[in-house]
């Protein structure tokens, strides 16, 4: 085995994670210094978005695959932020009320709630744009084909073949979705898989990676998404709000069918559990390397929030 059964996820994950934290927020508070002018209050409610909050998972799995192939640390940290830009982006958007309409994001009020709908609509506009910004320049990686492949496949990631086509989907209405397995793990291989997926192949694309390495990240990452999503939906079900920092059981109020509602919590945990160790299975030709990737994949499934 790649990580030991014995071994628990979090003592190996908890480290990187405060790492990836620190680092994450340095970079944020260097790019987002509150200027005395008129992008004042916008800057600010980047800011409130961006620092101090959220697991940084996606940077996680950017700088743990990037050591996958020796990539230097800050040029994984720079696309670890670009893909949290992203991820943040996606969340203010997510919360407004024309989409989820929530008041609670990372255990404070969201954006729209903290500041106005339309500073949050730009702010989440500025996180987006800034994340291809972060990704175009010379620091992210020397070569200019790197970064346009990486700025290339992280659009379509984002965008209406991404994670905004699954928000489109989540948005309709329940008796249109459908309500069977193969509708759900669509939507949320949108949703939320398309942005995981680049932040695990991203890594292989800093690091120059064979056609074979990048097939096997790639699996991790499909088996990876959805075993996080079918927590997610657990957590939805049973989680402890103050744990989670967000509203729970939002989706059996708005009628949606999720991997819970379909399959039942013990059935969804048994199934994560699965997803999860069949990532684990693409890291064997990584070997001890892989062991952070090992342990995220477990976390994923383990977490209480």
């Amino acid at each position: 085995m790649i990580v030991s059964d014995t071994a628990e996820p979090l003592t190996v994950i908890q480290p990187p994670l405060v790492r990836i934290a620190r680092e994450i927020d340095v970079l944020f508070e260097q790019l987002l210094v509150v200027p005395d002018d008129h992008s004042s209050r916008l800057i600010e409610a980047m800011r409130y978005a961006a620092v101090g909050g959220g697991k940084r998972l996606r940077p996680l799995l950017v700088c743990a695959s990037s050591a996958l192939f020796g990539v230097p640390r800050d040029m994984s940290l720079r696309a670890g932020l670009a893909v949290e830009c992203v991820h943040v982006h996606s969340l203010i958007h997510d919360d407004l009320p024309c989409m989820d309409d929530d008041d609670l994001r990372r255990g404070k009020a969201t954006v729209h709630r903290a500041f106005d709908e339309a500073t949050a609509v730009l702010a989440g506009d500025s996180l987006l744009a800034m994340a291809f910004e972060i990704l175009a320049h010379p620091t992210t990686h020397p070569s200019g084909e790197v970064r346009a492949q990486l700025i290339c496949d992280l659009s379509r990631a984002a965008g209406a073949y991404g994670m905004a086509g699954g928000q489109m989907l989540d948005l309709a209405p329940a008796s249109d979705a459908g309500a069977d397995m193969d509708a759900v793990a669509r939507l949320q291989r949108l949703k939320t898989g398309a942005i995981i997926n680049w932040a695990v192949e991203a890594g292989a694309t800093l690091g120059l990676a064979s056609n074979d390495e990048r097939t096997s990240l790639r699996g991790y990452a499909q088996n990876l998404g959805l075993a996080f999503q079918i927590a997610d939906d657990i957590l939805d079900a049973i989680g402890d709000e103050a744990l989670v920092g967000k509203r729970v059981g939002k989706d059996v109020e708005q009628g949606k069918e999720n991997f819970v509602t379909l399959l039942g919590v013990d059935r969804a945990r048994r199934q994560a559990e699965m997803l999860a160790e069949q990532a684990i299975e693409h890291l064997r030709p990584f070997e001890r390397e892989s062991e952070l990737l090992a342990a995220i994949a477990r976390f994923a499934v383990d977490r209480d929030h």
